[in-house]
C-alpha cells in the first residue's frame, strides 16, 4: 500500500504547485501518516511557556496543523467531485491539549485568573477492543478517562488559485475545518479545482467536543488510511460530509 511518512507531512500551504506525493487509482487505498497541530514538537507540559516563542508559532502565519500530501488521484479534473473515504484513523499513544493565554470564553474574566496563564496537558492513548488506539481510551487522570472518537481536523484540495495556509484558511475547498464528524465511515466530498484534485490532510484529533471550543483538542499524531473516488462533471455549494445515518454540509 502507498504511504506518506511522517517526516514528509510537514506542509503548512495548500499549494495547487505542489510536486504530489502520492499518486493513486480510484478506490486505491493508501497511507497517510500524521504529526500533530504543533508539528511534534510539544513533549511535556513544560512546554506550555515555550509555545509562543517556538519558530512555527512565530512564522507569519503561524505554521500549524501540517498536512501530508497533495495525493495526486488519477482521472480527477477540475468540475469534478472527490469522494474521500475515511477507512481508518489510528492516532499516537499520546496527545495534548493547550488553550492558550487568554484561550477560550473564560480567558478573560477577572473571576478565573488561572485561565490567564500557559496551559498545557499531555494524555494518554490506550488501545481499545481492536488492539489499537481507533477505538481506545483517553486518561486524563487515574480517575478521570473517556473513549476516544477519532478524526481528521485538517482536509483540503488545492484551491483554484490561491495559496491558502492549513492554520486556518477554510473555503469551499475545505481546509481547517475541526469537526468530529470526520471520522471513520464518513464520505468527504470536495470540488476539484486542480487536475488529480491535489488532497491534503492532517491535524488529527483524538477526540473533542461539539465544536474545538479552547482553540486546541486532544492534539495527536496518526495514521490514515483513505481512499478516492471521482463523481464526474458534478459540483456542491459546499463540502459535504455523507455519514452513515446523515448528510452534514460545511460551510
Amino acid at each position: 500500500m502507498q504511504r506518506i511518512i511522517k517526516d514528509q507531512a510537514l506542509k503548512y500551504e495548500l499549494d495547487r504547485s505542489d510536486e504530489p506525493q502520492l499518486r493513486v487509482a480510484q478506490w486505491e487505498s493508501f497511507i497517510v501518516e500524521t504529526y500533530d497541530a504543533q508539528s511534534g514538537t510539544i513533549t511535556s507540559p513544560d512546554d506550555a511557556s515555550r509555545i509562543a516563542e517556538m519558530p512555527n508559532s512565530k512564522s507569519e502565519p503561524g505554521k500549524g496543523n501540517p498536512v501530508g500530501g497533495p495525493v495526486f488521484v488519477e482521472g480527477a479534473e477540475p468540475g469534478d467531485l472527490l469522494e474521500v473515504s475515511i477507512d481508518k484513523i489510528i492516532v499516537e499513544e499520546q496527545g495534548w491539549t493547550n488553550p492558550g493565554p487568554r484561550g477560550g470564553p473564560l480567558g478573560d474574566s477577572y473571576d478565573w485568573p488561572t485561565l490567564h496563564a500557559p496551559y498545557l496537558r499531555i494524555f494518554k492513548h490506550l488501545p481499545g477492543p481492536s488492539g489499537t488506539t481507533r477505538d481506545g481510551k483517553g486518561v486524563f487522570s487515574d480517575k478521570i478517562t473517556w473513549d476516544l472518537q477519532p478524526f481528521i481536523g485538517t482536509i483540503a484540495v488545492a484551491p483554484e488559485r490561491e495559496v491558502e495556509t492549513t492554520a486556518i484558511g477554510q473555503g469551499p475547498w475545505g481546509g481547517n475545518i475541526d469537526v468530529r464528524d470526520m471520522k471513520e465511515g464518513t464520505r468527504c466530498f470536495l470540488n476539484c479545482y486542480n487536475e488529480g484534485g491535489l488532497l491534503y490532510v492532517g491535524d488529527v484529533h483524538a477526540s473533542q467536543g461539539d465544536t474545538e471550543f479552547t482553540g486546541s483538542a486532544d492534539e495527536t499524531g496518526a495514521e490514515l488510511t483513505l481512499s478516492c473516488k471521482i463523481v464526474k462533471n458534478k459540483r456542491i455549494p459546499f463540502l459535504r460530509l455523507e455519514k452513515r445515518d446523515s448528510i452534514v454540509s460545511l460551510f
